[in-house]
């Protein structure tokens, strides 16, 4: 079946004047020059007389690997511009699938040149023949209610939707765009009135979350003030005696003294990184009010403060503790 239909396709090739139309059939199917030439001659018979590419006519097989890599590329570009291919495919030009696909997508080039050419009607030139196969097409797209069954989905959506349902009158569509127009505008007007009326604050978040977080602050500050004082007054005297006092071990009071010691510790600690997440709260306030730190940055920095106290305390609380447990192995 594929060799006879080569066999159509090579008479076609000679009635439309190609030189080489006795070429071998596999040549014509496979990759090589004559191949690339056939195609070369085609491709430049459906471009016409204003085509954006220049023709090569390499001819023979004295043609090195770059120069053939370069023409199937120019091939592949051609094809792609014509439309044939979606991509630019060089596998297509240099042959793909079997030998009855090589044969069909040959045939389906040489009747578009065919087409192209010759017209049905001896009568008609080329350009009739397009006219009326336009035409024909637009007579069945308007008719295809009559013509086909409902089932045969020939046409995009668009154009069958177009034969059931006709299209409105411009001076209708322009009617309801107006309409919609003006309320549109009223819908505007009635957004803008409320807007004037319910003023956008962007700062109230802000504001809220600053409230908050000073209220806290100032709430840790005092309790952080109230330790470091009694350690000062009650623990601190007590951790600096010269004589040592023979104790027994500091009990299990002092045990959760000290391990809340170490908790208040670890949450002073990560007082920096809520500066840092302050910093990016207080966004679009100043760090400075009249020339004086705010109220926040100053709290933190007083919390800043007690946590050095707190932590060189800590060192002295633990090295006196150290020292009492080696005294007892003793």
């Amino acid at each position: 079946m594929a060799a006879k239909q080569m066999e159509e396709i090579q008479k076609k090739l000679s009635m439309l004047n190609y030189p080489r139309s006795n070429a071998p059939a596999q040549s014509l199917l496979f990759a090589g020059m004559e191949r690339y030439a056939l195609l070369e001659w085609l491709f430049f018979r459906l471009l016409g007389d204003k085509s954006p590419f220049s023709q090569q006519n390499l001819q023979g097989d004295g043609v090195d690997r770059d120069e053939e890599t370069s023409r199937i590329q120019y091939l592949a570009e051609i094809a792609k511009f014509l439309g044939i291919t979606a991509t630019i495919d060089t596998e297509v030009i240099q042959g793909r699938g079997s030998y009855e696909d090589r044969t069909e997508m040959l045939r389906l080039i040489v009747d578009l040149v065919e087409a192209s050419m010759f017209a049905d009607n001896p009568d008609w030139s080329v350009d009739d023949q397009v006219t009326k196969d336009i035409q024909l097409i637009d007579s069945i797209a308007e008719r295809q209610a009559q013509i086909f069954s409902e089932d045969c989905k020939l046409f995009p959506a668009d154009v069958q939707i177009q034969s059931i349902y006709p299209l409105p009158d411009i001076a209708d569509l322009e009617s309801k765009l107006s309409e919609l127009s003006k309320k549109q505008l009223t819908f505007q007007q009635n957004v803008d009135d409320l807007a004037s009326k319910h003023p956008y604050n962007p700062d109230e978040d802000y504001a809220e979350a600053e409230r908050k977080l000073r209220s806290h602050l100032e709430s840790f500050l005092e309790t952080a003030r109230s330790f470091n004082s009694i350690y000062t007054k009650e623990i601190r005297p007590w951790t600096h005696m010269m004589e040592v006092p023979q104790l027994h071990g500091f009990g299990p009071a002092a045990n959760r003294l000290l391990e809340a010691y170490k908790m208040l510790l670890k949450f002073l600690g990560n007082l920096r990184s809520l500066r840092d997440s302050h910093d990016t709260v207080k966004a679009g306030s100043s760090e400075t009010v009249g020339g004086e730190p705010s109220s926040v940055v100053r709290i933190i920095a007083e919390c800043e403060s007690a946590l050095t106290l707190l932590n060189r305390d800590l060192g002295i609380l633990s090295t006196s503790i150290a020292r009492e447990r080696g005294e007892l192995t003793s």
